[in-house]
């Protein structure tokens, strides 16, 4: 069974509704010239960052200074060739941004009529102040369309993320380290991929870049200009770059077996904040040369999400940094081909792949049980609360290469999912009620609908340069403040990205689900499963030679279609299977007729798959009492069960199999009957 493709239509992404935005009270808190040295720069360095700041070595101080200089010098120079700007027009923006600011968020002791007052007034404000961006806009079209500056502002906006301090420390630790950061800043096109998919996490431009050289002399294709392997490649170096140096050259080492699953190394809360709203930490222990290899050769296996190829750096940045192993990854992955394919080529891509959680890892008290397998499969057989349910809904995403992200609620663990129509929340409440790392999740989904909209977004990113190239304070993106704050360039980028938004006349899509999905069992309606045609051959009983008897699971002939409880599924490989889910509205049975030749003992046996321990399915011959029939744990690959004895009569008889409410899910292939001597 192939993937499903791409979808064709265009893609229409989630609206941010402004009048939404205005009207949230409280938000819950919390390439590229590839560059040939760069292959010979991959050696990690070994000096540990285990302070906010480390000492400056008497090289360290020349490169501060060095850093610290050029960073001015840039900063004169683009301030000396940009176009004055009106005056009247820039003051009366300047006005309505002072008063968006002023205006307070309400809370749950807030008055109704105050409320009220305070939500119009911030719609009113709000649409004041895209009038004023907007005139402004048209004004500086000229500069903010044209590329003559971008070497300057690129080189501004490293050197300020990073800070020169930073950079310095990273650079003092030897030769290499240095000319790491000279072959980016003089690599335009290299700058201008990192910055325009969000730039390095938490300013760390030096260990990105090591990472980024370790890949390239790990992988020939990733070193394919402009490719998926190479896009990959670099949102990879650029979203996981923190390494202590204990555990360094094992992170980097692509022959290191052990680096996949080597502990969380410990989060740095140097220079804290993204550059424009990516995540200020990484989440993940795991090696990245070796993760980065485990997506490569999925996607030449063509493991992977047919929209994976056309994944921009940005979107590829949030593809590999599961806190799940690459055993896990691939795992998953052939799990679900055996167990849920249906969840792999549904078309709704809002459930695609995630729908298994909601099918297949109950709501619970979380527990462990590292008898169970990894990681992962331990916690699947298990369930768990909201935040387990949410980890392992990134884990199904990331494993077919679909980026995911945490979204974070009060009191909730929820997750977010690329999908063709634009970034969707699962398992949670809509992006209002959502924070992902320091950014809100209105601001993040206003992003990533801007994004697609790439000439008019690239002024949004001249227009944060800008702002970058004269100091100026940046807009709050963090949940509480959002849109508050900043100065002239910035709150100007923050408009545009709006503007281009309400331009397009994109429309938000309903959320399913929210958080009765993912704080409970509770049935949506949607779970029926869908209706195929099963050719009479994949239903054919078969007899061999010594009598066994080999029944094709749908071969059942009742019931004929899907329903919530039983569900046909074309199998990924070849046939068909019969799933037995553990939701549903009540038990359900399954019949067969069967014809044997005379009385006698057969032995039951199944080919199966289970995702969870202590599986019992009860089976009845005609009117007899039902039995017991336990399932093998087989952590979601195909097994043969142990039999079970059962007496047969000459001629037809009725196989009937159900499963106690609670059950667990198990897909059967077929069943045998071995006549007993």
């Amino acid at each position: 069974m192939a993937l499903p493709e791409k979808d064709s239509a265009p893609q229409m992404r989630y609206g941010v509704h402004i009048r939404a935005m205005m009207k949230i009270r409280t938000y819950l808190s919390t390439s590229t010239a590839l560059l040939a040295g760069l292959l010979a720069l991959c050696s990690p360095a070994s000096a540990a960052k285990e302070k906010e700041e480390l000492p400056l070595t008497a090289r360290g101080k020349e490169l501060l200074g060095k850093y610290t200089k050029e960073l001015e010098t840039l900063r004169a120079e683009v301030v000396a060739a940009l176009p004055p700007v009106d005056a009247a027009k820039k003051t009366r923006f300047l006005e309505v941004r002072a008063k968006w600011n002023g205006i307070a968020n309400a809370n749950d002791e807030t008055p109704p009529a105050e409320r009220k007052a305070q939500d119009e007034l911030r719609e009113q404000t709000q649409s004041e102040a895209i009038d004023a961006a907007g005139v402004l806009l048209a004004d500086l079209a000229p500069v903010l369309s044209s590329n003559a500056l971008d070497p300057k502002l690129m080189r501004i906006a490293i050197l300020n993320h990073g800070t020169p301090r930073g950079l310095a420390e990273f650079a003092q630790q030897g030769s290499d380290e240095e000319n790491l950061l000279e072959k980016l800043f003089a690599d335009e096109p290299l700058m201008r991929q990192i910055l325009e998919a969000g730039g390095a996490n938490g300013g760390e431009y030096g260990e990105a870049m090591q990472v980024y050289a370790a890949i390239l002399k790990a992988s020939e294709r990733a070193r394919e200009v402009g490719s998926i392997f190479q896009r990959l490649a670099l949102g990879t170096s650029i979203h996981m770059p923190w390494l202590q140096a204990e555990t360094k050259a094992v992170m980097l080492d692509a022959d290191a077996e052990a680096g996949a699953d080597a502990p969380k190394l410990p989060l740095q809360d140097k220079k804290k904040g993204g550059v424009y709203g990516i995540v200020y930490r990484t989440e993940t222990g795991v090696a990245q040369v070796p993760r980065y290899l485990h997506y490569e050769k999925a996607f030449l296996d063509s493991e992977l999400d047919p929209a994976f190829k056309d994944m921009n750096t940005w979107e590829c940045r949030f593809i590999t940094d599961s806190e799940y192993s690459n055993e896990d990854l691939a795992w998953t992955r052939q799990m679900m081909r055996n167990y849920r394919p249906d969840h792999i080529t549904t078309k709704d891509t809002h459930w695609r792949y995630v729908r298994f959680i909601k099918s297949d890892v109950p709501y619970c008290s979380t527990t462990n049980d590292p008898s169970l397998g990894t990681r992962a499969q331990m916690e699947i057989a298990l369930g768990g609360i909201c935040g387990r349910r949410a980890f392992l809904g990134r884990l199904t995403s990331r494993a077919f290469g679909i980026p995911s992200r945490a979204s974070t609620q009060t009191g909730h663990g929820a997750m977010s999912h690329w999908s063709p129509n634009g970034w969707v929340i699962c398992l949670g409440a809509w992006w209002s009620a959502a924070w992902c790392g320091p950014q809100s999740g209105l601001d993040f989904l206003l992003d990533s609908q801007a994004r697609e909209f790439e000439p008019e977004y690239q002024q949004v990113r001249r227009a944060q340069w800008l702002g970058d190239a004269l100091g100026e304070e940046k807009v709050s993106i963090g949940p509480g403040k959002l849109g508050k704050g900043g100065g002239f360039w910035d709150g100007l980028a923050f408009l545009n990205k709006q503007i281009i938004v309400k331009k397009a006349e994109v429309k938000a899509l309903e959320l399913a689900g929210g958080m009765k999905l993912g704080e409970s069992d509770e049935l949506l309606g949607d779970e029926q499963g869908e209706d195929i045609e099963i050719p009479d051959a994949d239903k054919e009983i078969k007899v061999a030679g010594d009598g066994t008897i080999t029944l094709p699971a749908v071969a059942c002939y009742s019931p004929r279609k899907s329903s919530d409880r039983i569900l046909f599924l074309k199998s990924w490989d070849t046939g068909y299977q019969l799933h037995y889910s553990r939701l549903g509205q009540r038990p359900e049975l399954f019949k067969y007729n069967i014809d044997v030749p005379a009385d006698g003992e057969y032995e039951l046996t199944s080919m199966a798959a289970t995702v969870s321990p202590n599986i019992e399915v009860l089976v009845r011959v005609n009117r007899d009492e039902p039995v017991p029939f336990a399932m093998p744990y087989t952590k979601g690959f195909w097994e043969s069960s142990k039999p079970l004895k059962l007496k047969l009569t000459q001629g037809r008889n009725i196989i009937s199999v159900t499963a106690r409410t609670p059950n667990r899910g198990v897909s059967i292939k077929n069943w045998q009957l071995k006549p007993l001597k």
